[in-house]
Order: structure tokens, then sequence, then C-alpha cells
């Protein structure tokens, strides 16, 4: 299976660009009710992920919960508990699913570094819940028919 098949495209995310100041991240995030985001560099490179955890916390540190202070503050200024670990365009799906289980989407890039999109954990989730509901019915439909010979054979042994 590609990676390709999951990925929301570049066009389909919203993002911040590193030259971002806080204030015009925490818009963009209410705006697209996300709770962290990707940022992107001008280049179109990814750069990291930022959360509102990250946000809210050095808002109430250095500008004690004064949003009017933060639009002046650059975004790349933010200490970033965490970043999401990003992955190439040609990595494996053992290796999309090891990310995927620690973040909440993955960020793709391709051969030159750029971000083309994001992987969304719930699309993973959902592509795997389907199979298995696939499988499920096919195992469903097989042990019915496998139970019948039998149930009616000992009927007519007995």
């Amino acid at each position: 299976m590609n990676l390709l098949f999951f990925l929301t495209p570049k066009a389909e995310v919203a993002y911040l660009y590193d030259d971002f100041t806080v204030r015009q991240a925490l818009e963009k995030m209410e705006y697209h009710r996300y709770s962290s985001i990707p940022i992107l560099n001008r280049k179109g490179e990814y750069v990291g992920t930022i959360t509102e955890g990250d946000l809210l916390w050095t808002i109430k540190r250095t500008y004690n919960l004064n949003l009017q202070d933060a639009e002046d503050m650059p975004l790349m200024s933010v200490p970033r508990k965490h970043d999401y670990h990003c992955v190439s365009v040609d990595t494996d799906m053992e290796k999309l699913i090891a990310a995927a289980m620690k973040q909440n989407f993955v960020p793709v890039i391709d051969g030159k570094e750029s971000f083309i999109g994001i992987v969304k954990r719930n699309s993973i989730i959902q592509f795997c819940y389907d199979r298995y509901k696939q499988a499920s019915s096919c195992v469903e439909y097989g042990a019915e028919r496998r139970i019948r010979p039998q149930t009616s054979q000992k009927s007519v042994d007995n």
C-alpha cells in the first residue's frame, strides 16, 4: 500500500508560515478549529508543528495572557514541546503507522524536502476499520456455510 492513498494534499491543508506572528497563528487555528498545525517556510519546506498548548503556555508565561502584546511576537519564538515527525513520500506503511500512532497527523515531504500534505491518523484508522469489517463479514459468511452442513449432518446421523 502506498501512503499517497491516505494523503490530504497541501492545497486542502491549513498551515502556517514560519514568519507569522503568534496572533496570526491563533486566528488561523481558531478559524480551522485545529489543535495543531504544520509550519512551513516560504520555500514550502516543513519546519515543524505548533499546538494550542505551545501557544497558550508561551502567551501565559511571556505576555500574562495579553493577546495584543502577542501581535508582534514571531511564531518561531514560541518553544514547541515536540515537533511532529515528518515522512517522505516513499515511506513504507510500517513507518507511517508508527508515526501516526504518536501524533494526530503525519506531515509528508517530497524528494526536495517540500511539504506536500498530511496523512491524518483517522484516515488510517478508517481504512483499517473498513478492512476489518470486510474480513469479519467474509468470515461470518464462510462460517455459516460450514456450520449448516455440519448441523444437518448431525441431525441425520442421530
